[in-house]
Formats: structure tokens, sequence, C-alpha cells
């Protein structure tokens, strides 16, 4: 990157790597519909396989967020947001269904004086020594 330009923030990927391990006889079935063209690979199938079952149980999924209070999607943690939260005595309940992260210029220090507890069903971004800092709070 030239020196007169800089990274404002930086992109975060939209997507989360799982492994996923099949069957023998599964798999061939996948690869199945994947030759007879139902599906460019097997990752669309298993993303669509992914996407209908999450559609089926919409109103369950949409229920459980209301009653665990959970912020739905990415919610970012700016190192801004943690110093607001310091200077008014504020501790944060961290509570996502989706991504979370938390700048990495946070420091260690600063994320356990302003964050009471994390609780991420997805993922969560942060630095290793975030992550450490707050590894009793996290569930």
């Amino acid at each position: 990157m030239p020196e007169n330009l800089r990274e404002l923030r930086p992109k975060v990927p939209d997507t989360e790597k799982i492994t996923v391990n099949l069957g023998y006889v599964d798999l061939g079935q996948v690869d199945l519909m994947v030759q007879e063209g139902f599906y460019s690979n097997r990752t669309d199938f298993i993303r669509t396989a992914i996407r209908n079952q999450l559609e089926r149980h919409a109103d369950v999924v949409k229920q459980s967020t209301v009653r665990n209070s959970l912020d739905l999607g990415m919610r970012h943690y700016s190192r801004a947001n943690l110093e607001a939260a310091q200077r008014t005595g504020q501790m944060l309940q961290i509570n996502v269904l989706g991504l979370a992260t938390i700048a990495a210029d946070v420091t260690p220090e600063l994320a356990r004086a302003t964050i009471a507890s994390v609780s991420v069903l997805g993922a969560l971004h942060a630095t290793p020594a975030v992550k450490a800092a707050l590894a009793d709070r996290t569930r």
C-alpha cells in the first residue's frame, strides 16, 4: 500500500470456514447432485442445505433471538466505544448472533474494564490478547 494511503477499517470477511465430516455415501450423493448440475460445487450444496434448514426454523431462531436479547448481524466495538463506556462507568454485555468484532487497537486492560460478559453465537474477532483477557467472561 502506498505511504500516503491508509486502510481506515480492516476488511472483515463475511464468511467463516467450518469443517463438515460426511459419510462416503452422503458425500457421493452430494457429488452426484453437483455432477447432474443441481449445484455448482459441494460448498454450494452445503450452503443451500443450511439456508433451507435455517428458513425452515426461522420462527424458532427469531423467538430465541428476542428471548436471549441477542444483537443480530454484525456488531463492532471500537476503542472509542469502549472508552466512552469507561468514562460513564458502563459495563457492556456483548450478546451477538452473527459476528462480533473488537477493534485491534483495544487493549486487554480496556476490554476487561468495560466488558462484563461476551456471548457470541457465530464468530468473535479480536486480538488473541483481548480474547485471553476476556476468557473468564466468555460463554
